[in-house]
């Protein structure tokens, strides 16, 4: 998919991001710019929590 540079530019990931900030951020992105797949670990740890 192409990249979201205006969305990138405004959204980015905080310094030493928790889990839940990774898992929030990686959703978020995956709504917006689809430049790329959400990690399968992050995968792993939202089908986890439902998400």
């Amino acid at each position: 998919m192409k990249l979201n540079k205006a969305w990138h530019l405004s959204h980015k990931m905080p310094a030493n991001a928790t889990l839940d900030q990774r898992i929030e951020w990686h959703l978020d992105h995956q709504k917006n710019c689809g430049c790329r797949d959400i990690p399968e670990k992050l995968k792993l740890e939202i089908m986890k929590r439902g998400l």
